[in-house]
């Protein structure tokens, strides 16, 4: 197993923001964590992104008890993140906002700079490889922020709603990327409320409701799961309507 959470409760004072939530993903995998806002699946993301230390339970990375350890650490052995808001270095270039990525593999400047080349042209940044990262619109910035990521060459990366804002066309586009980094071989686990994401790229669910699992499986089977139609669907929305948002 790459990534295993059990037990994980993370308190914020009397508040349980997750509560005894698992999660198994194997490698190879794109696994999806949805539900409504305040669920506690983004909680539950920061815990296993190391930005988070859990109040109680266990998280293991390859066999390695990560719980405690730091953003950084995660990094190192192989587990990369984006966040909603991309954290770019505005005033740094496309290309050495992906070098900082890339010098955690490759600590030489001209062995990360031809890496951060190579990525920067995966993720279809090479026309503005040159600009300010402050330059870039929406879809430019979600782009950056993983190749980012993927400069780390992590074995996981933990996706936090990086095909958000985009339009119908830049949003196939993006689903095209997030399929090219799994098929070299990279696990994903992904959270996001665009439903067209989650049916199109994951075969297994966890759907998170005040900070518990309520639901699992695959992506056509837990949408009509009663609880969680009600919980997150809301009763009587077809999953259709979701898809056209």
């Amino acid at each position: 197993m790459l990534l295993e959470a059990q037990a994980v409760t993370k308190a914020f004072d009397s508040f349980r923001a997750v509560s005894d939530a698992d999660i198994a993903v194997e490698e190879g995998e794109i696994v999806g964590l949805i539900g409504p806002n305040g669920a506690g699946k983004s909680t539950f993301f920061n815990c296993l992104a190391g930005d988070m230390v859990p109040t109680a339970g266990r998280i293991a990375f390859a066999g390695e008890d990560v719980t405690r350890a730091s953003p950084e650490a995660h990094a190192r052995i192989g587990v990369g993140r984006t966040f909603q808001v991309p954290a770019t270095f505005e005033d740094m270039s496309v290309l050495d906002n992906v070098m900082v990525g890339a010098y955690l593999r490759h600590p030489h400047r001209n062995d990360a700079r031809e890496h951060a080349r190579r990525i920067i042209e995966l993720t279809g940044l090479k026309g503005q490889m040159d600009q300010w990262a402050r330059s870039l619109g929406t879809p430019g910035r979600k782009r950056l922020e993983i190749a980012r990521v993927l400069a780390t060459s992590p074995r996981l990366m933990l996706l936090d709603e990086s095909l958000a804002g985009l339009t119908p066309t830049e949003l196939q586009e993006a689903i095209a990327l997030v399929r090219t980094i799994h098929e070299m071989g990279v696990t994903i686990v992904i959270v996001e409320h665009i439903m067209e994401v989650i049916m199109t790229l994951t075969k297994r669910v966890l759907v998170f409701n005040q900070g518990h699992v309520i639901a699992s499986g695959k992506p056509e089977d837990v949408v009509k799961d009663e609880a969680v139609i009600e919980a997150y669907l809301g009763r009587g929305q077809h999953i259709r309507r979701e898809r056209r948002q």
